[in-house]
């Protein structure tokens, strides 16, 4: 199992830190270093500053949001980024939500699954080289009746094949991302409900197009901690704003993807309370009520050997990248918990 690191967005103030913690994971022999955007930072100027200022590590997008590009203009971006950072670059996919997609890019949030398929297909035509014509629901390439014609990707990236992550929650889009991609980026994965969560899915994606998950990237992102077991309460606690944004606020109540995995996961009746506080303004009381359990399930928290232990469970359950987000109010604490991921990884024999 490898290891990487999730800087998560951009412009929240720790953009120096962020920049010396891609280094020391660059450093310690982390895989791949992530960029997010939303409706903030985008993910591509990150990648290439991050790119320019490490060696080995490569760098991913988790994720470009799909209704922010056309298809064509990641393709672009993807070549670019691969060329420019020496064949490092991972393409991360998703459709984002409802709110962000209708609300910040004036894009209908309808068909994701049919319209994630469509866009896939047509970035790895463009990454490809070949003549760009595409005939779906969604997009048609050249458009008809106009002075459209098919043209060619200019740019070779440094690889001929650019791997391809797609974000995925839902039990259809993991059996898709499964069918259709390299890797899944998976969020607020516990691994002891991995396999019926997550796993079961891009298993028969894969089947769907005749392969096995052997080779396919497994990719969860867990908040990492650093502490004393006994101090594993307090250390869980630093996430619960975080994990009531999610669990509760991100999406609409019929719409929150975060919500319907936990109520997966068997809690149901805190997400309920999670999200009908967080709707009606009571972020406080929302945090409040989201189950240790829960936040211990979903994060990395404690000792190294506590650590390496849950290391051991996710790679039973079938990570292959342990995407990690190292937590602290200092740019000391944050270097020091990616640090212990190293440790970690090498105590539980998985490096």
């Amino acid at each position: 199992m490898q290891l990487g690191i999730n800087l998560g967005y951009w412009g929240a103030g720790m953009d120096a830190d962020n920049l010396a913690v891609a280094k020391e994971a660059d450093r310690l022999g982390y895989s791949v270093c992530w960029a997010a955007e939303a409706y903030g930072s985008d993910a591509a100027t990150v990648l290439t500053w991050v790119a320019a200022q490490t060696e080995r590590i490569d760098v991913g997008s988790a994720i470009f949001q799909i209704p922010a590009r056309q298809p064509a203009m990641t393709a672009m971006t993807a070549a670019t980024l691969d060329s420019l950072s020496g064949g490092r670059f991972r393409l991360g996919l998703g459709v984002s939500g409802p709110q962000v997609s209708e609300g910040w890019y004036g894009v209908k949030f309808d068909k994701p699954l049919a319209r994630t398929r469509e866009y896939v297909e047509i970035v790895r035509k463009a990454m490809s080289r070949e003549r760009l014509s595409y005939e779906g629901q969604h997009w048609t390439l050249p458009l008809p009746g106009g002075p459209g014609k098919p043209l060619k990707l200019t740019v070779h990236p440094e690889r001929e094949y650019i791997p391809l992550y797609i974000a995925a929650i839902g039990p259809k889009n993991l059996e898709q991302t499964g069918e259709i991609a390299d890797g899944a980026l998976l969020i607020f994965p516990s691994a002891e409900h991995l396999e019926e969560t997550a796993i079961q899915y891009l298993r028969a994606g894969r089947e769907k197009a005749g392969k096995t998950l052997e080779g396919f990237d497994i990719v969860p992102t867990l908040p990492l901690a650093l502490g004393e077991d006994k101090d594993v309460t307090t250390l869980a606690d630093t996430f619960r704003p975080y994990t009531a944004l999610y669990v509760g606020g991100m999406g609409s109540r019929e719409q929150n993807f975060y919500n319907q995995l936990a109520r997966r996961m068997g809690f149901e009746a805190a997400a309920t309370e999670i999200q009908d506080k967080y709707l009606a303004g009571d972020k406080e009381g929302a945090a409040a009520a989201i189950p240790h359990d829960l936040i211990d399930k979903t994060t990395l928290l404690g000792s190294v050997d506590r650590i390496a232990d849950r290391m051991k469970e996710y790679a039973a359950a079938g990570v292959t990248t342990l995407t990690l987000a190292p937590a602290g109010f200092t740019l000391d604490e944050r270097l020091a918990a990616l640090r212990a991921g190293t440790e970690a990884l090498e105590r539980a024999g998985l490096a």
